[in-house]
């Protein structure tokens, strides 16, 4: 492959000088937990916003929404529309859980609602999950990232997996929200770049990419079937098929416990300096990503309707599956953009990776400090020692994604992206309805969640084990035909409510002091 321009290269320089220059700048502020993990809890929510957009449109959206939506339509779409009702939700109920109570780790409130074993339980997944995530995006962003410059795969994993350690590591928090902010205006421009240049080389401009596309059935929900041709989904409910109102019931439990569960957006609308700017936050970040998403599926129509004005066998190859659709978006950049803007899109990819994996790597921090190291091996010891540690756990979480994008690299399996998936169904299942037990309900403990917990894992892990073609025969069989996989955490979180309220009333009562614990429990303090 060519290798990079001068140009190019001379912008990549600039970015990650960038990064490094602000992450030694906020490193002479870091100097408590508190700052550390949530920057003073000082932050205005505009700024908090922009960072969790940021967070939240990683490498995936910029890579995996247009190749969707050049080889079919918008069914992914679906997913994303549902994250307003699910801001709403989290805005008026889980926000005053999170905030009265100044936690830095979301599964401090577990302890206190169902003990500490619960609060154990969900840091240790957490981590695990975390650590496998950041060396994926790792590993892929240096696959696209080698395929853009003509670096080697290994170089590339160094590179990046260095610079994202080294501002997250010196800079903690602060550093990581001002990074997302900059890196939200470079991922923002190259998708802009990316379909402006669209529009300018079709003959006909936006007329003819909204005729072809509209012609084509591009904008609709639909999605390959057996012959290759586009075919519309159902609209009511299934278990066993995609259908509008099933994708929409999966978008809104997604985006439930990613507000509700996940310590990476929970931390920093924590770091917000008061309830309303963290309700802004939310909003903000919830109004600029669902449409970004949508323009990242226009940009895979675009891409369509590109290569069918200008025919090319590569291309052509990637739609009828001979390549994988995902490698477009990088074919594009190389072969059509002019040299300087080639170098603003590739910076604006790893952008989009970068600000998703320092999010993750400081979260990993947080949760190792507060919910295990402080609480269960080094007790009452000084903040320096706390912050000291932190950076040292910071640092191990950065070796793990580096060496374990080596080994995915080196591994060259085929279902490494499919295996995270049902890996991740595993590990985390049944944690939303958990979470909601605790908000919602007034029952349960320890015991009785420990059960669900059991009945949702193992529920997810019967899923699994049946798309790897790892049980029976006769069960694999059943279960596909009556069960669609996307459907997993539904069931999962579903299990985990139902079987913990149900177990509450099984198990001998124990009295606990549930006062701010939830929604029926709540005094009228002010929030903060």
């Amino acid at each position: 492959m060519d290798q990079i321009s001068y140009i190019d290269l001379g912008v990549l320089v600039l970015y990650f000088g960038a990064m490094l220059a602000m992450g030694s700048y906020f490193a002479r502020r870091a100097k408590s937990t508190e700052q550390y993990f949530v920057g003073g809890r000082a932050y205005p929510g505009w700024l908090i916003g922009v960072s969790l957009f940021g967070a939240t449109i990683s490498s995936i959206t910029f890579v995996a929404y247009p190749a969707d939506a050049f080889k079919t339509a918008y069914v992914r779409y679906i997913i994303c529309i549902t994250l307003p009702i699910a801001v709403f939700v989290a805005t008026r109920y889980f926000v005053p859980f999170f905030r009265r109570g100044k936690i830095t780790s979301v599964f401090e409130y577990l302890e206190g609602r169902f003990g500490p074993g619960t609060r154990l339980y969900g840091a240790s997944v957490f981590v695990l999950a975390q650590c496998i995530r950041i060396s994926m995006i790792q590993f892929l962003v240096a696959l696209l990232m080698a395929r853009l410059t003509g670096w080697s795969v290994p170089a590339c994993i160094l590179i990046g997996g260095v610079i994202t350690a080294y501002y997250t590591i010196v800079g903690g928090m602060e550093a990581v929200i001002w990074t997302d902010f900059v890196q939200s205006a470079i991922l923002t421009l190259g998708g802009l770049l990316i379909l402006g240049t669209i529009f300018i080389k079709l003959p006909d401009g936006v007329s003819q990419f909204f005729a072809v596309g509209w012609a084509d059935g591009k904008f609709s929900f639909s999605q390959l079937n057996a012959q290759g041709e586009l075919q519309p989904i159902g609209w009511g409910f299934s278990l066993s098929e995609k259908t509008v109102f099933m994708l929409l019931i999966v978008g809104l439990f997604q985006w439930l416990a990613e507000y509700s569960t996940n310590q990476e957006n929970i931390q920093k609308y924590c770091a917000s300096k008061s309830a309303h700017d963290a309700r802004s936050a939310m909003w903000i970040c919830c109004w600029t990503c669902v449409p970004t998403w949508g323009y990242f599926m226009l940009v895979g129509t675009g891409l369509y309707v590109f290569y069918k004005q200008f025919p090319d066998p590569m291309v052509q190859e990637m739609l009828t599956g001979a390549r994988k659709a995902e490698e477009i978006l990088p074919y594009f950049i190389k072969t059509q953009l002019p040299v300087g803007l080639s170098g603003i899109v590739i910076a604006a990819v790893l952008a989009a990776a970068m600000s998703s994996m320092s999010s993750a790597m400081n979260s990993i921090s947080a949760v190792a400090i507060t919910d295990v190291y402080k609480r269960h091996l080094a007790k009452n010891r000084d903040d320096k020692h706390y912050v000291l540690v932190a950076k040292l756990l910071t640092l191990v979480s950065s070796v793990i994604m580096i060496l374990g994008a080596f080994w995915l690299y080196r591994s060259q399996s085929q279902t490494l992206q499919d295996r995270w998936t049902e890996l991740q169904s595993i590990v985390a299942g049944g944690l939303l309805g958990l979470y909601m037990l605790g908000f919602f309900t007034t029952r349960g403990d320890g015991r009785a969640v420990a059960i669900g917990i059991l009945f949702a894992v193992t529920w997810s892990a019967l899923i699994s084990l049946s798309g790897l073609d790892l049980l029976p025969a006769n069960l694999s069989s059943f279960i596909k035909a009556n069960f669609e996989s996307y459907y997993t955490g539904i069931a999962s979180n579903v299990a985990m409510f139902v079987v913990g309220y149900g177990m509450s009333f099984l198990l001998p009562k124990r009295r606990r002091d549930l006062t701010n614990l939830t929604v029926w429990t709540q005094n009228d303090e002010p929030l903060t």
